[in-house]
């Protein structure tokens, strides 16, 4: 817990309505997939993302809330690379009206922090669209570099990198 967010993993299906209202806003999907995901897509979506947070005590993906009101603000995840143990990739979104306040930053932070205590990784990584600034710059800010622009699933993407 830092001093304005802390974290809750993602653990039933009462948790969907916090999910969906990221994923199903335009705004906070823009630099993710550019568009928002429907209902059906979503469901299955965090049907996957519960079974993944089951598998792994310390990886996930995890609700951010404000520690002051409990005000449920975004989500953060540390997922396991299933293929190399040894990496795990970092992500965050933040709803609109929490842009620019510092919460991405700090959501990243607790993410880094929680994946430094975790001794079996030796790297994280991010996948950004390049045109989103704000977050390459948390990314950089964190000791991130800059690896490759490539396509993702059809999407234009940069992948950072972190050494733990």
């Amino acid at each position: 817990m830092t001093g304005r967010i802390y974290f809750e993993k993602f653990c039933s299906e009462e948790d969907f309505p916090y999910y969906f209202s990221l994923v199903s806003d335009e705004k906070v999907m823009a630099m993710v997939t550019e568009r928002a995901i429907p209902l059906e897509e979503a469901e299955n979506n965090f049907e996957r993302l519960l079974l993944k947070n089951e598998r792994h005590e310390e990886f996930g993906s995890y609700k951010i809330y404000i520690s002051s009101t409990r005000e449920f603000i975004g989500l953060a995840k540390l997922d396991l690379d299933e293929d190399n143990p040894l990496e795990a990739e970092l992500g965050y979104l933040i709803r609109p009206d929490y842009w620019g306040k510092g919460y991405g930053s700090e959501a990243a932070e607790l993410i880094i922090s929680k994946a430094e205590k975790l001794h079996e990784l030796r790297r994280i990584t991010a996948i950004i669209d390049p045109n989103n600034i704000p977050s390459k710059k948390i990314l950089l800010k964190n000791g991130f570099i800059s690896e490759k622009l490539c396509e993702f699933q059809g999407l234009p993407g940069e992948i950072l990198s972190k050494i733990l």
